[in-house]
């Protein structure tokens, strides 16, 4: 039971801190609230309501762990290298793929 508790509080303390440093977590906390609440109109089961919530969860995840990266990267030094460009670049890239299913499903849920 320890054990959760501490993994727990490490998991606030990370939200905490990646909403309180990281504008692009806030956005997409925004972008996965308005998906939220446009589930709770537009969709017709809970099915559907889980499947339109599921692209903004994605992209707050895959925020999260693009953030991470960024920070290790920037902890362990501040000269550039091409490995650490590249951690960054995919990590970003990570977040415009969830992005784009974000936008894919949405258009698609409603010109289908």
């Amino acid at each position: 039971m320890k054990r959760i508790l501490q993994a727990w509080l490490y998991s606030k303390a990370g939200l905490k801190a990646a909403f309180k440093d990281e504008p692009a977590f806030r956005q997409v906390v925004l972008l996965a609230l308005l998906g939220f609440i446009g589930a709770c109109f537009a969709a017709h089961s809970f099915t559907q309501f889980v499947l339109l919530i599921l692209p903004g969860v994605l992209c707050m995840i895959v925020e999260l762990l693009n953030s991470a990266i960024e920070n290790a990267v920037d902890f362990t030094g501040t000269h550039k290298h091409p490995l650490a460009k590249k951690a960054k670049d995919m990590g970003s890239a990570a977040q415009f793929v969830a992005l784009v299913f974000f936008i894919l499903v949405w258009g698609g849920y409603f010109v289908f």
